[in-house]
């Protein structure tokens, strides 16, 4: 599986062939270094572990460090197992650059959501609020949270104030816009969580379906009847 680790540089826009204008970010892809292998015979799976951006020796404990000596690798400051098949070939001390995504392809983005504190409910869940009036005495507060008399306790599962962000969250099928290898970049469509420069996991997507012709036609249709300026240079 094409997978790699990065960082999130933020975001910008570019103009598309066809005159929009797309909303992109930029990802620091790699380059990733592969640290480590795993087989079927001795681990039972076959998986890769990748290592990204550096770090000082006097950072990391003995024991973390004893696996990089073992192989003779210089130290990376993240570890990621991937999963891939048996037919797919690598090497200890292997790069994996940018350069594994083209242009068009889609990719799921897995990033840690900006924190933002302990929140109330009206924030954290968008509750609408009781009446602004003066002596209604109900206001931002939560209300009801389980009867009295049944069940006498608060029901599992419910809405409440509490932490808000910082979580794992995973948007699925964005296009690759552009890659620029020499300077390990990717600029995929739209948003990815996390502020700048939070680590990121870019991974070739898992559920993404092709469309098929007839859905491209009607969407170059679509993009026709929305640029008749350009339509009629041409």
């Amino acid at each position: 599986m094409k997978a790699i680790l990065g960082k999130k540089i933020g975001m910008s826009q570019i103009i598309s062939e066809a005159g929009h204008r797309v909303p992109v970010t930029v990802l620091e892809a790699g380059p990733c270094l592969v640290t480590n292998l795993r087989n079927e015979q001795k681990n039972g799976y076959t998986a890769i572990q990748i290592g990204f951006g550096e770090v000082k020796e006097k950072h990391v404990s003995k024991a973390y460090k004893a696996n990089f000596d073992k192989n003779k690798l210089p130290l990376r400051k993240v570890l990621r197992e991937i999963r891939v098949s048996s037919e797919e070939k690598y090497e200890l001390g292997q790069e994996i650059k940018a350069d594994i995504f083209n242009v068009g392809d889609r990719v799921d983005v897995q990033g840690t959501s900006i924190g933002k504190g302990f929140a109330g409910g009206m924030k954290k869940w968008h509750w609408r609020g009781g009446p602004g009036s003066h002596g209604s005495n109900f206001h931002r507060r939560i209300g009801s949270v389980g009867a009295s008399s049944f069940p006498s306790r608060t029901w599992p599962g419910h809405h409440m104030p509490g932490r808000m962000g910082n979580k794992k969250i995973t948007v699925l099928n964005l296009e690759v816009i552009r890659v620029d290898a020499a300077k390990n970049l990717i600029l995929v469509k739209g948003a990815v969580p996390g502020g700048s420069d939070n680590l990121v996991f870019i991974r070739k997507a898992l559920k993404y379906v092709a469309p098929t012709r007839k859905a491209q036609a009607a969407a170059k249709q679509s993009d026709d009847k929305k640029n008749p300026i350009k339509n009629k240079k041409k």
